[in-house]
C-alpha cells in the first residue's frame, strides 16, 4: 500500500520534544515534513546529550525522515517564502508561545488568508487563552498543575519525578497528532481548515481518567498511595534479594492466586480482593518479605511460565533485547547519509502492510535549504542573495 500520510504536507516550525514527536509519527507514516529551522536560535535538541558522531541521537531520531530549511523568520523575505510553501504545503504544526507567530506575520489568520484550506496546529504549555497562557512551563510544571503529581508518588516522599515526559507526549505530541487527523478528515468533507489549540496542560488534565472521574463524580480527592493503582494496594514494585524489582499487577483472583502460589503462598491471594486499607498493607508486607527471599533472576524464571501478570523492571539494554520487543520489530536502522545506520526506536503502529522505509535520520540545520527554494522556482542567483543577506543558512 501507499504510505498512509503521504498526502500530506507538513511546515514545522516546532522544536525540542512536543512537536518534533508529534511530527515524527506523521513523517513515519508517510506525511512530507519540512522542518523550518531558524540558522541563529539554537534549538537545544541538537545539542542535547549523549552524542552518536558529534550529533545528538534524540534529535536524530525525533527528526528522522523530516527536511530541514534554514530560514530566519525575523526578516521580510522569509516571510514569502513561507508564503510560497503555503501552496501545497496545507499543515502548520508549531510550538511558540500564544502571539509569537503573529508577530512574525504567520498567525493563523494570517496563512489562513493565503490558504483557506490551512490546519494549523498549536501545541502550548497552556493554551492559547487563560492567565497562564504567556507563562513558561515544563513537563513536570504541566503534571503539577494538572493533578497527576498529587497522587503519583510515595506517602513518605511526595511526588515521582517522572522518567518520561507525560505531558509533553502524551499530552502535547499524541493529541496533537489525533486533533490533526481528525481536522484532516473534517476538511475532507467540509474543504475547510482550521486552527488547532492544544494545551499540554489541557490534556494533561484529561488523563486523570479513573481518579478525575471519581472526584468529579463522588468528590474522593485521591492521595499518595491510597488508589488501588498508585501504591495503595498489593498492584505495585517488589525488591529482590539482589536488589533488582519486579512489577506485580494481580489484580484478577486468577492471576492472584497464580501469583501467591508461585511465591509458596497460596493463603494469600484471598486477600487480594480486600478493600480494607490495613488488609491491603498487610498483603503488601507479606509479598514484600516473599519476593526478598529470591534473586531476580529466580523470579523472572519463576513468572515466565505463568499469566499471572508479573513481569521484570527492565533497564534499557534489557528491553532493546527482549524477545516481546525484538518480535515487535522495535528497533530498526536508519540510514545517516555516509553510508551507515543508526538504531533508533520503530514507529509502533502496525499496519498489514509495512511502512515506508526510514529515508534517514534527523538533517543537518539547512540541509535541504537549496532543494526546497529550487522546487519553489528560486534561481541559483537569488539563493545566493538570500544566503548573503542571511535569510537563510
Amino acid at each position: 500500500m501507499s504510505a498512509p500520510l503521504a498526502s500530506l504536507k507538513i511546515l514545522d516550525f516546532s522544536t525540542l520534544l512536543p512537536g518534533p514527536f508529534a511530527s515524527l509519527l506523521l513523517a513515519d507514516m508517510g506525511a512530507e515534513v519540512l522542518r523550518i529551522e531558524s540558522p541563529t536560535r539554537l534549538d537545544l535538541l541538537r545539542v542535547l546529550p549523549p552524542h552518536d558522531g558529534g550529533v545528538s541521537a534524540s534529535h536524530a531520531y525525533l527528526n528522522r525522515n523530516k527536511r530541514s530549511l534554514a530560514l530566519d523568520l525575523k526578516q521580510p523575505e522569509a516571510l514569502e517564502v513561507v508564503k510560497q510553501l503555503l501552496g501545497d504545503h496545507d499543515i502548520v504544526l508549531e510550538q511558540f508561545r500564544p502571539g509569537v507567530m503573529e508577530r512574525l506575520g504567520l498567525g493563523y489568520e494570517a496563512l489562513k488568508a493565503i490558504n483557506p484550506k490551512l490546519i494549523y496546529v498549536s501545541i502550548t504549555g497552556y493554551g492559547q487563552t487563560g492567565p497562564y497562557k504567556d507563562r513558561a512551563g515544563h513537563d513536570i510544571n504541566y503534571l503539577a498543575l494538572a493533578g497527576l503529581a498529587s497522587y503519583t508518588g510515595r506517602a513518605d516522599s511526595g511526588p515521582l519525578p517522572l522518567g518520561m515526559q507525560v505531558a509533553d507526549v502524551a499530552g502535547g505530541s499524541l493529541h496533537g497528532v489525533i486533533g490533526l487527523l481528525a481536522a484532516v478528515i473534517a476538511r475532507q468533507q467540509t474543504g475547510q481548515g482550521t486552527h488547532l489549540d492544544v494545551s499540554m496542560t489541557d490534556c494533561a488534565f484529561s488523563l486523570n481518567a479513573m481518579a478525575g472521574a471519581g472526584y468529579l463524580a463522588c468528590g474522593e480527592e485521591p492521595e499518595w498511595e491510597d488508589q488501588m493503582l498508585n501504591g495503595g494496594s498489593f498492584y505495585d514494585y517488589y525488591r529482590s534479594r539482589d536488589g533488582r524489582w519486579m512489577s506485580v499487577g494481580s489484580l484478577e483472583p486468577g492471576f492472584m492466586q497464580q501469583l501467591c502460589t508461585a511465591l509458596g503462598r497460596p493463603e494469600l491471594a484471598a486477600q487480594g480482593l480486600s478493600s480494607k486499607p490495613e488488609q491491603q498493607r498487610a498483603l503488601k508486607y507479606a509479598l514484600t518479605v516473599e519476593f526478598e527471599k529470591h534473586d531476580f533472576a529466580e523470579l523472572c524464571e519463576m513468572f515466565a511460565g505463568i499469566d499471572a501478570c508479573v513481569e521484570p523492571v527492565l533497564s534499557l539494554g534489557e528491553a532493546v533485547s527482549h524477545p516481546q520487543l525484538r518480535a515487535r520489530e522495535l528497533v530498526t536502522q536508519v540510514p545517516r547519509g555516509d553510508g551507515t545506520t543508526q538504531a533508533q526506536i520503530a514507529c509502533p503502529l502496525k499496519f498489514s502492510e509495512a511502512l515506508p522505509a526510514r529515508r534517514h535520520v534527523g538533517a543537518v540545520l539547512g540541509q535541504h535549504t537549496d532543494q526546497v527554494l529550487g522546487e519553489l522556482g528560486f534561481s541559483t542567483e537569488r539563493i545566493a542573495e538570500l544566503r548573503s543577506s542571511k535569510v537563510i543558512l
